[in-house]
Parts: structure tokens; C-alpha cells; sequence
């Protein structure tokens, strides 16, 4: 595994966007707000050759704070650092020093871990001595001047905090990443994907909390299920543009869609308490657009008091999914663990599916038939002939039939070719993508 540099501090000081100056990376989400980062994110670095990982953790705010996560984010925090080869201690050089901070530098003190304590937002060097002398008081050692958005003094900080990582051959080699099913968990704000998340891995890993919108970053985990690896990214809930009132939901919204775009499954995590929405629906739309497995989980089924309740979930279910009912359902309790263990079948078949390719010939097998059941298209005079058909991508699988008019397909017929298809052929849990070409074009495909 590769060495950890924890960078903690109070809200606001410029920790996320010293993550993106020294990662070279823009993942970090950065925003003039408090508390934006709640979770450790984790971000892959190297200096001069020597690669290492950053922990970006959540602002600790002090004990009395009344934000209802800051018990929470100092928890996160102070795990960050028990798994750090170094700590940077970041404070804001423009204000001076807190209670936050010194709040922090009480905690850090317990750590025997190397800190760096770096003053922040210093963007004019001739005053550099007057902004980092009032932090010796902090009592963590030598502050040191910096300035994340600009960069300045992060190339020697570097250095030196490469210069204290352990040496390289103590490491264990990075595991290969082939092979790796990469597996989202998407869904509205507040239906239990980080909850589904913690009991997957069995660790407090995220901040669970009954807040919509708590997950605000895309958090990656491999684990591994006897000699199969996955990794699971807990994403940061989407919400409904319309309600998206802060601009730090529409960034984990975007966080939330890479995290579609990297992914081969998706489990879209459904409150069995309200049924599937519109929205529930667009985001599974999203998946299915990016070209992703799906698996619907319907969360918190243990608490629908009795059947009439349980019919009505899976009538909207099916009055949302009328696009994809090849989906798979399952319905779980993320809270006890109910049925969660199933689910794991589930992603393996969707993504086996996924990645199936068949053959030429069975396809056209599969046309001779769909031309004798006889159901086509005429548009007066003209009447639409298939001629041949091949799957020409994988993940998901992709199709093209060669017709003499390709204008004639109508999206009824679209969908009639598919529920054919799907009826032949083993592919449960993935979308499909059908081309209608014109029988002389497209023939390297």
C-alpha cells in the first residue's frame, strides 16, 4: 500500500484545494463554504517518482460546535491520521490564529505521527514572518509559509515530506487493477447508500447520517469476495436540479455522475418509504445512458408496516421502470443487513451480461426467426427488411442490424427488438444499444 498524507485543519483553510495543488488533480470538491468536505477522499500523488496517497478529511470543528457532523468529521479526521505516514496541519494565514484552531492542535498533539504545520493563503511573500509567527502558539512546531491556490512553497514541501515517507521497498507492491469490477452506489440524497455502503464493508468508512445530502464527495473501496475484487464508490446523492439550492449539491451531483461514468454496475439504492419517484427514475436513466448494469435496491423494506404497503412499492416500481424492466430487484435493509448479501449475485450477473458478446451466427438465427413471426414496419409502399445483424461492442452490448431503411424504424419497433432479443438471450440487468443501418453502409463494423 502506498504511504497516507493526512491534511487536516478547521473548516474552510484551503485543505481541499492544497489536496488539488499537490495531487495535480481538480477532485477535490472547493468551495467558499464550511464543511464541505465530510468524508476522507482519497487522491493519488507523486513527487519526483515517489508516489503516495492524499487524505483530503472533513474541517474538524471543536467540541461545542452545533453542526450535528462534527463529531462525525473529527472522528474521520483522527482515523485519517492514525493511518498517515505525515500530517499537514493547515491554518489560515489571512486570519490569524482561532479557538478552531488551537482546538485542533490539542488533538494532533496525541498523534506521534510527523505534522507540518502550514500557514495558508499567504499570497504575498513580504509578509510572510508577520502572518507565521502568531502560530508557533499552536505549539505543533515551525509553521511554514504557503500559499495552495498559487503554489507557492508547496515544491519544497514536497520534497520534504517525500524525504519522511517510509522506504520504498518496506511497501507492498500496489495491486493490479485489472479485473476490478468497479461498482456505483447512486441514488437520491438520504435512501441509505452510505449505510448500504458501511454494512458492505463493515466499517464506519462513511459518515452515516439521516441528513439528506451527507455523502457530498465519491468515495472508492476494493474489496474483495473470495477471488473476485470490486471496487465500491459511495457517491454523493443526486437531487433534482430543481432543488439543487446550494451550489455545493450541483458539484456532488457532477461528483456523482463520473462515478456513473467509471462504473460497470449500478445499484441504485430506492426508500422503500416513498416508493421509486421521477426522480429515482432519472437517475436510473443516467445509468442506463452511460451505459451501466443496473440493480435496483429497495431499501428500508423491513419498516413498511404490511403488504398493501409492500404492493404499493412494487406498483411504482413498475410504473417507473417501464424502460428498463430487465433490471433486477432486490429488496434490502441496509440497517440489518437484510438480503444484503444477495446482492452481490446480482452485480455478478448484470456485469457478466454486460460483458457477454454473442455470436454472429445465432444472431442472424435470432432474425431469420423475427422475420417469420412477421412483424414489421410499412410506411405505404415501403416496408422495412432486416438483412443482417452483429453485436459490435461489449459493456454494454451493442448491436447492429442492416436494413434497407433505416428511416422506418420507429421507436415501438426499437423496443419490440429488443424485448425479442432479450427474451432470446441471457441479458438480464444491462441495457443493450440497438443501430438500424443502411445495408451497404458501415460494413467494417
Amino acid at each position: 500500500m502506498k504511504p497516507i498524507v493526512a491534511i487536516v485543519g478547521r473548516p474552510n483553510v484551503g485543505k481541499s484545494t492544497l489536496v488539488n495543488r499537490l495531487a495535480q488533480t481538480q477532485d477535490a470538491i472547493v468551495h467558499e463554504s464550511r464543511g464541505v468536505t465530510r468524508d476522507r477522499s482519497y487522491h493519488e500523488a507523486d513527487w519526483n517518482g515517489r508516489s503516495f496517497t492524499i487524505v483530503d478529511t472533513g474541517g474538524i470543528e471543536p467540541l461545542k460546535s452545533e453542526d450535528i457532523f462534527s463529531g462525525s468529521i473529527r472522528d474521520q479526521a483522527l482515523a485519517a491520521c492514525e493511518e498517515a505516514a505525515v500530517i499537514l496541519f493547515v491554518v489560515d494565514g489571512s486570519v490569524g490564529v482561532t479557538e478552531e484552531d488551537e482546538s485542533v492542535a490539542r488533538m494532533l498533539k496525541r498523534v506521534k505521527t510527523p505534522i507540518f504545520l502550514l500557514v495558508n493563503k499567504l499570497d504575498n511573500p513580504a509578509r510572510e514572518d508577520e502572518a507565521t509567527w502568531p502560530f508557533y502558539s499552536l505549539g505543533i512546531g515551525e509553521p511554514r509559509p504557503l500559499s495552495a491556490l498559487h503554489g507557492h512553497g508547496t515544491g519544497d514541501l514536497l520534497d520534504e515530506v517525500v524525504a519522511l515517507l517510509p522506504p520504498e521497498e518496506e511497501e507492498a507492491e500496489a495491486p493490479v487493477d485489472d479485473g476490478i469490477l468497479s461498482v456505483a452506489i447512486i441514488g437520491r440524497p438520504n435512501a441509505g447508500k452510505s449505510s448500504l455502503f458501511n454494512k458492505i464493508i463493515g466499517s464506519d468508512r462513511s459518515i452515516v447520517s439521516n441528513v439528506a445530502g451527507t455523502t457530498r464527495d465519491a468515495i472508492d473501496t476494493v474489496i474483495e469476495r473470495g477471488e473476485r475484487s470490486y471496487r465500491l464508490v459511495d457517491t454523493a446523492g443526486i437531487r433534482k436540479k430543481s432543488t439543487v439550492y446550494e451550489n455545493i449539491e450541483y458539484y456532488s451531483m457532477v461528483r456523482g455522475l463520473r462515478a456513473i461514468d467509471r462504473a460497470d454496475v449500478a445499484l441504485l439504492v430506492v426508500d422503500s418509504a416513498t416508493g421509486m419517484t421521477e426522480q429515482d427514475q432519472k437517475v436510473a436513466n443516467l445509468a442506463i445512458e452511460r451505459g451501466c448494469a443496473l440493480v435496483i435496491l429497495l431499501n428500508k423494506w423491513d419498516l413498511l408496516p404490511d403488504d398493501h404497503a409492500r404492493e404499493q412499492v412494487m406498483e411504482t416500481v413498475a410504473r417507473r421502470l417501464t424502460l428498463a424492466p430487465w433490471a433486477s430487484v432486490l429488496r434490502i435493509s441496509a440497517l440489518t443487513g437484510r438480503s444484503v448479501e444477495k446482492i452481490w449475485a446480482l452485480v455478478d450477473a448484470a456485469a457478466e451480461h454486460r460483458a457477454s458478446r454473442i455470436p454472429t451466427a445465432k444472431l442472424n438465427q435470432f432474425l431469420t426467426e423475427l422475420r417469420e413471426f412477421g412483424h414489421t414496419v410499412v410506411d405505404g409502399k415501403r416496408r422495412l427488411k432486416m438483412h443482417y445483424a452483429t453485436q459490435v461492442a461489449v459493456n454494454p452490448p451493442t448491436f447492429a442490424f442492416f436494413v434497407n431503411a433505416p428511416d422506418l424504424v420507429t421507436d415501438s419497433f426499437r423496443r419490440y427488438v429488443e424485448n425479442r432479443l432479450r427474451a432470446k438471450f441471457e441479458l438480464a440487468g444491462t441495457p443493450v444499444r440497438l443501430h438500424f443501418r443502411k445495408k451497404n453502409e458501415g460494413k467494417e463494423a
